[in-house]
């Protein structure tokens, strides 16, 4: 006797930094997205492609629709106060010395990209490349809590997550910070698992302290504050590669209450560190969806 196969696996995917096609438009973007997400995914899994019902939510034009989000043509500087100072407090949570930590306001990118690299074994210019973008794009979202770049890049989340009704939420590097605060601000949607890749929530004086709702503790201070699961998330689980320099700190869960599983998978590579598409063909992404599609 055959069983019929199981139906699709609803999914929405929110993606991280440096996804901003200008001359596309967002249908097509979403369109070339879904497919490679999907690709990845599925391959990791062994799967074919039909498994998954994937949407995308497409937020990136957001973060790069006026003046203060073009940065400066030298790409040795960061030249927004914000991101040089979140770049700072990153340098500082890796543990790089002093003279490169504190000297980020004058000294070349290249210096600090330099000392970055050596740290995790990574290609200078790429990680030059990724810093200045990186931390431009996170400056420009975290920039005011309700300011119109972070509302409509939020409600661009939610909106999709609302429309498709997914069993799984994916979200990697910022998209997790986008889609944290997306769920927050919409209690009433409903995820029966998110996953976040690559995440940097829990970076301290940068990101942490910044979400939208704030980390809270005991009013004497006596714990440190601490992040709470989205109330319509049945489960959480984090996926962090130890080599990951934006995964800083890795284990979420000494930052967030409600998170079942903090899982690490090495899939460092020297000219992909970060990629979305390491974390989204690795084994332990792969085990945490497998029970999702009935394997």
């Amino acid at each position: 006797m055959t069983h019929p196969a199981s139906p699709p696996l609803p999914v929405v995917a929110v993606h991280g930094v440096g996804y901003h096609v200008p001359r596309a438009s967002t249908d097509d973007v979403r369109a070339t997205q879904i497919l490679y997400w999907t690709r990845h995914i599925t391959d990791g899994l062994g799967l074919e492609p039909n498994r998954l019902d994937l949407d995308f939510a497409y937020y990136a034009p957001f973060l790069n629709t006026g003046p203060t989000t073009q940065g400066s043509a030298d790409p040795d500087t960061l030249d927004d106060p914000l991101a040089r100072e979140l770049l700072t407090a990153w340098l500082k949570e890796l543990g790089a010395p002093e003279p490169v930590a504190m000297g980020t306001l004058t000294s070349p990118l290249r210096h600090t990209a330099a000392w970055v690299a050596e740290r995790f074994s990574l290609d200078g210019r790429l990680t030059q490349l990724f810093i200045r973008l990186f931390f431009r794009e996170v400056a420009t979202y975290l920039r005011t809590d309700d300011g119109p770049v972070r509302l409509s890049a939020r409600e661009e989340v939610a909106a999709r997550i609302a429309r498709h009704r997914p069993r799984v939420v994916i979200a990697h590097s910022l998209g997790t910070v986008v889609t944290y605060e997306a769920l927050h601000a919409h209690p009433e949607l409903q995820v029966e698992l998110l996953l976040t890749l690559g995440s940097p929530l829990a970076l301290p004086h940068a990101v942490f302290h910044r979400l939208v709702p704030r980390p809270g503790g005991p009013a004497d201070g006596s714990q440190p504050p601490f992040g709470i699961r989205p109330p319509g998330v049945a489960r959480w689980v984090n996926i962090a590669d130890p080599g990951d320099p934006v995964a800083i700190p890795p284990r979420l869960a000494r930052a967030f209450t409600g998170i079942a599983l903090d899982l690490t998978d090495s899939i460092h590579a020297t000219y992909g560190f970060h990629h979305a598409k390491n974390y989204l063909s690795c084994a332990a992404t792969a085990a945490t969806l497998g029970p999702y599609l009935d394997l």
